[in-house]
């Protein structure tokens, strides 16, 4: 009886009934999360799906907005598409395309992504989906969305007769 399952080390599945560290059991989420992604980024590859879910988000609030910046290096404003959907949702996407391949070129390594990407937000009820701003500089994209003023409580003061 192996205590480490050959697996992790490049053995493969196995299909001894007496190990406790066989991997022959049925997973039903095996794949699920990775075709998921494959199927909403298009139907590419698993590079694709890779780069579709990293793209990087930062998302803060102050009292007078919600703000988005997105890292998105290399991309023209024309290349990214900022949206909102049914008066709540965020939606961030672009692509970015890959690079002209010429024969004579010789590549040592290729470590930039490209592809498609998408990003989703619910956006709180304070936000004011109709005024939203998005703004692109030095590769950083900008979101933002003022929110609803919230009403101070009227407060009337009362005069103390006697």
């Amino acid at each position: 009886m192996s205590l480490i399952p050959s697996s992790l080390f490049g053995g493969g599945r196995r299909t001894n009934v007496f190990d406790p560290f066989s991997l022959d059991i049925w997973d039903p989420f095996d794949g699920f999360f990775t075709s998921a992604l494959a199927n909403a980024s298009g139907g590419g590859s698993a590079r694709d799906t890779a780069q579709f879910v990293s793209t990087q988000i930062d998302w803060k609030e102050n009292p007078e907005a919600h703000i988005f910046r997105a890292d998105l290096p290399g991309l023209k404003k024309e290349e990214v598409k900022v949206e909102v959907e049914e008066g709540k949702i965020l939606q961030i996407s672009g692509e970015r395309s890959r690079e002209q391949e010429e024969k004579t070129d010789k590549w040592h390594r290729v470590e930039r992504s490209s592809g498609k990407f998408l990003r989703r937000f619910r956006l709180p009820e304070n936000a004011k989906v109709d005024e939203v701003k998005a703004a692109m500089e030095n590769g950083v994209l900008t979101v933002t969305i003022p929110k609803v003023k919230e009403k101070q409580p009227e407060v009337k003061s009362i005069e103390i007769s006697g």
